[in-house]
């Protein structure tokens, strides 16, 4: 009886092993057909703000990224944000800096997931920093993604607009946030995805993102991690301290510009779009689509948080998260 017990407990893991390869070869064969489908095999180029009926057909419903040009060439911003003209419009204003000791904010970090620590500084000791003539530990990134523009900068709004029109008549809703960007060229932000509908428009320099659709999901590791912050000492050193009280947060440990393929090989199968968004474009960047983002020293940036739909297209995507875990034994 107990030999029986045993082939039969056999029997069912072997059972259970053909069911997850099959799931696993499946997940692939789904994430191959969106390529050979739909997606494109770069970020394409519109030369100007489109219809927004247009707009919405072409990208937002597709959940496709692409590059705008002239969609906000009225904005004063544009030639007004110098480092002479910010200082006299807000130097003084006291703003919320992420300070990291490698430049990667919100990352993993060995065993954790490391988040910045938060600092309060004058909008000019901020730009001392980055023109270099004040010398800091650490590598220094506004990007504090509560609407801290409207929030902390409100005396820019005028330098652009509050929305994008065009967009928000193609979703019928207004920005949940506008934020804005400013940092040292050291400063990267880890491959994540958000619930946003993303129009993200540079004002100076430029940005480099590398992006994965949300259907190469299966290919994507992800891990749970002990939530942590650094906190720089007294003598310069950052120190890694542990959030006790916070539940561990699921992020990606792969760093797209060097993956290590021993520890993760699905990842090969992933094939990511690398575009680079000069001053005076907008990449729209769809909702839940995967994001790395580098840029040029004293890059200047905002961006606009539209919230996504959560319908079927959200409820499929949950589907093919669950499957993507179960199938690599990740979190």
């Amino acid at each position: 009886l107990l030999l029986s017990d045993l082939g039969g407990l056999e029997r069912e893991k072997e059972k259970k092993k053909l069911l997850m390869e099959s799931v696993q070869e499946r997940l692939v064969e789904f994430s191959l057909e969106a390529h050979d489908l739909y997606l494109n095999k770069s970020v394409p180029h519109l030369e100007g703000p489109p219809e927004p009926l247009q707009f919405y057909r072409d990208w937002i419903g597709p959940n496709k990224p692409c590059i705008i040009r002239n969609a906000f060439s009225h904005w004063p911003a544009l030639s007004r944000w110098t480092p002479i003209y910010l200082r006299e419009k807000i130097g003084s204003k006291v703003i919320s800096v992420a300070v990291t000791p490698n430049g990667y904010a919100d990352a993993v970090a060995g065993d954790r997931f490391v988040m910045p620590e938060e600092r309060q500084m004058s909008f000019s000791s901020v730009l001392d920093i980055i023109e270099g003539t004040v010398q800091k530990t650490g590598v220094f990134y506004v990007q504090k993604q509560c609407s801290n523009l409207l929030q902390e900068l409100p005396e820019l709004v005028d330098d652009l607009e509050p929305h994008v029109p065009w967009m928000s008549t193609a979703l019928g809703k207004s920005p949940d946030a506008v934020n804005f960007w400013l940092g040292e060229a050291n400063a990267v932000t880890s491959m994540h995805k958000d619930p946003y509908e993303n129009l993200y428009c540079v004002i100076s320099g430029e940005k480099h993102f590398i992006l994965l659709p949300p259907t190469d999901r299966p290919f994507v590791p992800y891990g749970l991690y002990q939530s942590a912050v650094y906190q720089e000492q007294d003598g310069g050193e950052f120190k890694v301290i542990d959030n006790v009280d916070s539940h561990k947060v699921a992020w990606i440990p792969l760093d797209p510009l060097d993956p290590d393929l021993e520890r993760f090989p699905q990842y090969r199968l992933a094939r990511p779009l690398c575009c680079t968004v000069k001053a005076g474009e907008m990449l729209y960047l769809p909702s839940l689509w995967f994001h790395h983002v580098r840029q040029s020293h004293g890059c200047i940036a905002v961006n606009f948080w539209y919230d996504m739909e959560y319908d079927i297209k959200y409820n499929y995507f949950q589907l093919l998260e669950s499957l993507s875990e179960v199938a690599n034994g990740s979190s």
